[in-house]
This record gives C-alpha cells, structure tokens and sequence, in this order.
C-alpha cells in the first residue's frame, strides 16, 4: 500500500468528519467483526438474515415451520441442504436458517428491475483503488485486502448460499462496481449512484461511500434497494428513504439516546473512580469531544446535555469538536488543557478511532488522568485501534458497546463458515466479517419472498422476520416496528454490552495479532436493550466474570455440524 506524505494526508483528510456520527467507519475495517446471533463470531445481518420465514399467504412460499403447523412437513421432500429432523439448513450457524420447500415451475417472470425469470442483479460497490482514506485507515491496522480480494469473498459466499437457500429459479447476479471517487466525496458518490441507476439497473447494491450520504440519497431515490449503503444516518433519514435503504448496525438516533441512558444510569452524579491522579473520587464533570465536519453531528454537544439535564439532573461541563484526526493534533493541546484546567474528571469521546491516539498522548504528556468513556463510535472498541492509544490513559477506559464479545475464528464466524464450505480461507483475510452479513440479509430475504420480487415483498418480509434474541457473543437484530425503538427501524442491531479496557490481557486482536491489550466484556459481555442499563456503578475493571475472546462457544450457544454439500454450478 501506497506510503502518503503528511501534506498529502492532510490534504486528503480535510473533510472527514462522519465519523463520530457512530458508525460512519462500520463498513470500512475489518476490525468491526459485527457478531450475530445467526454466525456466533461477529457479523451483525447473519443471524437476522438467515432466519428470515415468509411473510403468510404468500404464493409458492413454503417454509418448514408452517409446513409443520399446517400438517405437511413429512409429505415434502425438503432435499439434501435440509435437516428434516430439525428443519434447519445443514450450515454451521447459530441459530441456523430455516428450511424451505424446494419450488418449481413458473416463478412469474420479473417483477421489478433488475428482476428476470433466472436472475436477480445486484451491485457489489467497492471502494476506489488506493483510496486515501482508506489507505491511511488501513495501515493503522494492517489490512492489505484489495478490491479484487472482496469481490472474489463475495462471489464465493453468493456461491455457498445459492448451494443452500431456496431463490426460485433465479440466481443472484453480483456485479462489481468499483466507485470513481475518494469515500467522502459526494459529487463522485453521487455520479456512480446515477450510473449504476441508468447503465446496470439492479435490484439492489450492497456497500457504499461510508463517508458520504449522498450515493444512498441517490440510489433511493432511484428506487434502488440499497443494504450498507453508506454513512450512518438518523432514523428520520432512514424512514424518509424506505423501503430502499436497510442497514445492520444502530442509526445515529438509536445510537444516542442509548449511550445517553448509559451515561444517565451509570456515569453521572457518581464519583469518578477510575480516574487517575487529583481527579479520582471526585464528583463527575463530564467533558465531551466529539468529530464535527461535513458528516459529523454538529449538535451532539447540545443533545447530550439537553438529554442529561432533563433526564438525569446532570450535564456536559466542557465540549469541543473537530473536523479530523488529523486537524485534531493541532487542537489536541488547547482542548485538554482547558478540560484539565476544567476540572473534567470524565471525558466522553463521540468519534473516529485514530482520535484517541493523539488525544491520549497529548493526556500523557500533560500529565492529565481522566477517565475515558467511550459512546458507541465504532471500531474505538476494538482491540486492533484499541492498542494503538497511549496505554497508561486508556487503561481507564470503559463504556458502552454496539460489539459483542469475540469468539475465535477457528470456532465459528464468517471464516469459519468459509473455511468449511471451500475447505480454504476466504480471498479477504480481515473484510469477510463485514461482507457476509449484507449478503446473508439479502439472500435471506429472497428466500423469504418467494417468487415475486419487490422492494416493498423485501421490506415486507425482513420486518415480518423474527427478533433474533441475543446471546453473549452476538446482539439483538430486529427490523420494523417492533417496540425496541420509538419509530419504523430500517437497522438491525437493537442492544449494547459494557466493556472496559485491560492493557494487560494478552491475545490476538481481530486480524489475529497476538499482542498485549485487549477490551474486556462485562459479565461474560451480557447486552442490554433499550431501557435496560442497570440504575449502578459500573461493573468495570473486574476480572470476576470478565471475558476477553472465547476459545469456545460459551455455555447456551451451540454450533451443528454438518458435511457440506457440494457447491452449485
């Protein structure tokens, strides 16, 4: 990968500012590992997708489930991907996808673009060819996974589930469309979405500019369906949008009001404990710092107080923002000095992951020990970013989590699951994780439609799935209107764990690193739904129950096994 220099990172970073809008990173670095309840490793759509059932009535639906109710189970012949004792597919995933009658005859033809008798289009968008972004975001962590890498992962895991779930008479059509401009650039983002509207005409993409909101504008606009199509927005943004746009992750509405009510239960009007010297056992005063620019939340500061006086008789003392990491070493200095000289004892950091290493070595180097509160910005949460910060400040690092405690690839998860299949790693050594679950989503839900295809059938079909409960290594998912959230949900992961930071644990990090610093999950990484968080202290920086990465599955997730099939032509 490309070296840049620092006038060149500079000039290339100017506008990146989503990133402490919660998830702006999540479909970038493979460090995320988002685990599911369906893959029990990290990847959050897998178990949500892969249990779609069909909505009732639907012509030429058949599932196992309403095949048992209605008495007909043992008339069916289900085929050799189905587990007739169980009816389950034969995949190594938890909670495994449902079966299917295998259907034949007319499916109807097309039923909207992109939609033939035989296929159904699907844009694949990867990134840029040395995209600066991400070439400075990936060599904080090693990840030398090209375009052609990621494709190639995509095409071998549409091949795995076109070999297991029912598409009648149809197979997906992956298309690469490889994006013409840098991430955050919303005049390229903009033209590849109308080109991609105009020359190819799919059904769906999968991936977008994380960096830019305006290629998902477009392409629902286009009456596109789009699942990761790019920066994380509101859930107002997201139902103004539907049913096109689906995401795994939280949105930055559910985001905040549950890092709020962690903060309001858990942080405020509580000594600070964890905070180092001339700060520790003081009454809390919370200093927030928080990415602004382009995508950024430039209210955040406003939110988080307005919330925190109302709810909680608390507030924000001290807030600054800034528009990049790398902005941010020129500001660093001022901030914390005047946070210090504030009397903070709690700083709370809303934004990208290569943030804190600045910020906590200029922490350091002014000899200033607050605690460090994370809110849900994603990939901060990672063991990988997690020991690139200055490690005797983030030693007092704790908060909420939108991950779930890791498990080892070798025991499951979406190498795992392709290792088994092909009998050889995925193309992608670090991106997997985030390729499976976009992919699991949609195959899911065409299993669920059955026939005619529609974007209003895949909303239909996705809302009326189950909610998939969560256990210690993977979240909640649950799309529509379910009464986890005030409003329609068009994203999937509903709940968070509470993790703190250990500098002393030793093991691999999520590319495999073995190295010392890891985050350690709370009660075994117990989640939390929405008004949920416990009214206490919290239970950080205890050993007594804590877990860093599970070598096995933990008691009350089980794994089947099965031989797999032979892949499909």
């Amino acid at each position: 990968m490309k070296e840049m220099s620092d006038g060149h990172k500079s000039s290339s970073l100017k506008k990146w500012g989503p990133l402490a809008s919660v998830l702006g990173l999540g479909c970038l670095v493979v460090a995320l590992l988002i685990s599911q309840g369906d893959l029990p490793q990290t990847d959050p759509s897998a178990a949500a997708a892969t249990t779609v059932t069909a909505v009732p009535g639907r012509t030429g639906v058949l599932s196992y489930s309403d095949a048992k109710k209605n008495g007909s189970a043992d008339k069916v012949n289900w085929g050799e991907r189905c587990d007739s004792a169980t009816g389950v597919l034969k995949l190594p995933v938890s909670p495994a996808p449902g079966c299917f009658a295998p259907f034949s005859g007319d499916n109807g033809g097309p039923a909207t673009a992109g939609v033939t008798p035989t296929s159904i289009k699907v844009v694949v968008w990867t990134a840029q060819e040395n995209d600066p972004i991400l070439s400075f975001v990936y060599r904080q962590i090693g990840n030398n996974d090209s375009g052609d890498d990621d494709f190639a992962t995509y095409k071998s895991f549409a091949r795995l589930f076109e070999t297991y779930y029912e598409t009648y008479g149809r197979r997906v059509e992956l298309i690469r469309y490889t994006a013409t401009g840098p991430i955050n650039d919303p005049v390229t983002a903009t033209t590849d979405a109308e080109t991609i509207a105009r020359d190819i005409k799919p059904f769906a993409v999968i991936g977008g500019p994380s960096f830019s909101d305006a290629f998902a504008d477009t392409i629902a606009k286009k009456k596109i369906l789009c699942i990761n199509c790019g920066a994380t927005q509101s859930n107002e943004w997201f139902k103004e949008r539907g049913p096109y746009l689906f995401d795994i992750m939280k949105n930055l509405s559910q985001n905040t009001a549950q890092t709020i009510e962690y903060l309001g239960k858990r942080v405020v009007n509580r000594p600070a404990v964890h905070a180092g010297k001339g700060l520790s056992g003081k009454t809390r005063r919370l200093g927030l710092i928080y990415a602004g620019g382009a995508l950024g939340n430039a209210d955040l500061a406003e939110q988080f107080s307005s919330a925190l006086k109302k709810g909680y008789s608390s507030e924000i003392v001290a807030s600054a923002s800034y528009d990049n990491p790398v902005s941010l070493a020129g500001q660093a200095r001022e901030i914390l000095a005047r946070f210090k000289a504030n009397g903070i004892t709690t700083v709370l950091f809303a934004g990208d992951p290569l943030a804190p290493q600045t910020l906590t070595t200029t922490a350091q180097e002014q000899g200033y020990e607050p605690e460090w509160v994370i809110t849900g910005s994603s990939l901060v949460d990672t063991t990988i970013f997690g020991r690139t910060y200055q490690q005797d400040q983030w030693k007092r690092a704790f908060g909420p989590s939108n991950l779930f405690a890791r498990v080892s690839p070798t025991v499951a998860g979406a190498q795992y699951l392709h290792q088994w299949f092909y009998g050889r790693p995925p193309a992608s050594t670090t991106n997997t994780p985030l390729i499976l679950p976009g992919l699991q989503l949609l195959y899911g839900a065409i299993q669920g439609m059955g026939p005619r295809v529609t974007h209003s059938d895949f909303r239909d079909v996705v809302f009326s799935n189950p909610v998939i409960a969560s256990t210690p290594i993977s979240p909640q998912i649950s799309w529509g209107d379910r009464g986890f959230w005030p409003d329609t949900d068009y994203s999937g992961l509903d709940d968070q764990t509470e993790v703190w930071w250990d500098p002393a644990a030793v093991g691999p990090d999520e590319s495999g690193t073995v190295a010392r610093g890891m985050w350690s999950y709370v009660s075994g990484g117990k989640r939390y739904l929405p008004g949920e968080w416990p009214n206490s202290a919290p239970q950080v920086f205890k050993k007594s129950g804590a877990v860093t990465l599970y070598r096995k599955l933990p008691p009350g997730v089980s794994l089947p096994r099965y031989q797999p099939l032979p892949p499909s032509n």
